[in-house]
């Protein structure tokens, strides 16, 4: 009986007006990722962790290579193997923040507290800015769009420092971050009631802090009413070569979608691209595929510009410390004569870039599923492939594995106003303080096994997949509100199709 409802509603499914202007293969699909796509066998806590499938021996080589060098916990002691850590950084490994290669988590506030301060091997940091209403300008002299930085501090706030980087608070970067969640309900017509939760942040202890007093504030650079922050909590590392080889045609076609009946209108960034600079290109922009903002073009601008960044480790793309021409800096330099120079070698480099790359999405399972089958239905139905895309074909790719493939990573590529409740006030490149990625789907299922406190959105704010749904407005309103309105059994549905991914 299970069989014959299952093609009853494959039958549906495939015959329904729904299906109209997407390819409804996405219900049935198993291979994700098309032929790089792993099979496992049950939950695993490895689930992210294996090399692309049609990898060849050699490119499994390298993969393991970068894996090692993926988890590897740097050191800033100039005297071992693994140095380059710092002077000041958010973590000390890429695993920290990308917890077995899934997204991370929160942290934990102990009972009785309100606040929860930062440490190491948090998943969250800050990104921070300077908006003082002026428009970005595509120029050297503006950096290319970027985000403004905070003088004295960087475009990214870093809260825990190596030896000898502040005397006054031996272990802290910057300035020390705290965390504490506001609660909402949000009601279903139904009457059913979910608890949504928000993270809120606070900044203290800057290393530029002084008592003004003529005003009796304490003060900083970093306090003052031009300074936008922004969460960010790692993201999972699968896939990111495929998403890498989507030809940049098929995602600006999206981007010429009449979907204004829904309220939904993506659009492209266009970013500095660090590959094209080095190749001393006069006008280094490319369109961005990677972080939550779509502000990076390339696995290997993200990659290197994160272990430069998010570790302090210096690289043949990003030379410099984060923090170069900060009086912190200068401060923390003091006897260090010539300074460090570039800390990790082009092999560490290029391994850790590979292995970014080529980390395989896992099969869709309970495909074959009648609620899984109904689901899927309702995920179009209630408009969510308007901006999760089921599939692409891949075009070309520096690693043929990844080229020409059928793949179901259910993201547009393309920017979106996601509404006031999520955003974050900065703007990045081309994006506004309200517009987000749309965020890739495959593997979702797999999320809590990997990392079971994992969270979902920029700043982990959902703690399912439900929640994330409930948070989205502007652009995402109109799917939020269908999605609502169904009764509580296609909910259940159309989730187990999400968990099915």
């Amino acid at each position: 009986m299970k069989v014959c409802t299952a093609l009853i509603l494959q039958a549906f499914v495939a015959s329904s007006v729904f299906a109209q202007g997407i390819d409804m293969d996405y219900v049935h699909a198993v291979k994700s990722g098309g032929d790089t796509t792993v099979f496992l066998k049950g939950e695993s806590v490895q689930a992210f962790k294996n090399p692309a499938a049609n990898l060849t021996e050699e490119e499994v080589f390298r993969h393991l290579t970068g894996d090692m060098l993926f988890e590897r916990n740097f050191s800033d002691d100039v005297s071992r193997f693994d140095h380059g850590l710092g002077p000041v950084f958010n973590n000390t490994s890429c695993n920290a923040c990308h917890s077995r290669d899934g997204r991370g988590a929160l942290p934990v506030l102990p009972a009785g507290q309100e606040w929860v301060s930062l440490k190491q091997n948090e998943s969250v940091f800050l990104r921070i800015s300077i908006e003082d209403g002026n428009p970005r300008q595509k120029t050297a002299a503006d950096h290319w769009g970027a985000p403004k930085a905070v003088p004295g501090f960087s475009d990214q706030l870093f809260h825990l420092g190596s030896f000898g980087a502040r005397e006054d608070l031996p272990g802290v970067g910057q300035a020390q971050v705290w965390m504490k969640y506001e609660k909402s309900n949000f009601v279903y017509p139904d009457g059913e009631v979910v608890v949504l939760r928000k993270p809120v942040f606070k900044i203290t202890g800057a290393y530029d802090e002084y008592f003004d007093s003529v005003t009796g504030q304490v003060r900083s650079r970093l306090y003052e009413s031009d300074v936008k922050t922004g969460a960010r909590l790692g993201t999972p590392m699968i896939g990111l070569g495929l998403l890498e080889a989507i030809k940049e045609s098929d995602i600006l076609a999206l981007a010429q979608r009449d979907l204004s009946a829904e309220g939904v209108s993506g659009r492209p960034n266009y970013v500095f691209d660090i590959q094209k600079s080095m190749a001393n290109d006069p006008y280094p922009i490319s369109l961005g595929r990677f972080g939550l903002k779509n502000n990076t073009p390339s696995v290997f601008h993200q990659s290197l510009g994160a272990l430069r960044g998010d570790i302090g480790v210096t690289n043949y793309a990003f030379p410099d410390e984060s923090i170069v021409g900060t009086p912190l800096y200068e401060f923390y330099m003091k006897g260090r004569e010539g300074g460090a120079g570039v800390e990790a070698s082009q092999e560490v480099a290029d391994s850790l870039v590979f292995y970014s790359q080529s980390l395989a999405v896992p099969a869709r399972r309970m495909v074959s599923e009648a609620q899984v089958i109904r689901g899927a239905q309702l995920f179009h139905q209630v408009n969510c492939t308007s901006c999760h895309q089921p599939s692409f074909t891949t075009g070309n790719h520096a690693i043929s594995a990844f080229r020409q493939q059928k793949i179901y990573p259910f993201t547009d590529m393309l920017l979106h106003d996601m509404g006031e409740g999520l955003a974050d006030g900065r703007q990045d490149f081309d994006a506004s303080g309200r517009e987000w990625k749309t965020r890739p789907l495959w593997g979702l299922g797999h999320t809590h096994t990997v990392n079971p406190r994992a969270g979902f959105l920029h700043d982990g704010r959902a703690r399912t997949a439900e929640e994330a749904i409930l948070w989205h407005g502007g652009e995402g309103e109109f799917a939020k509100s269908k999605f609502a309105q169904l009764p509580k059994m296609d909910r259940q549905a159309l989730l187990l199709f999400i968990k099915s991914l």
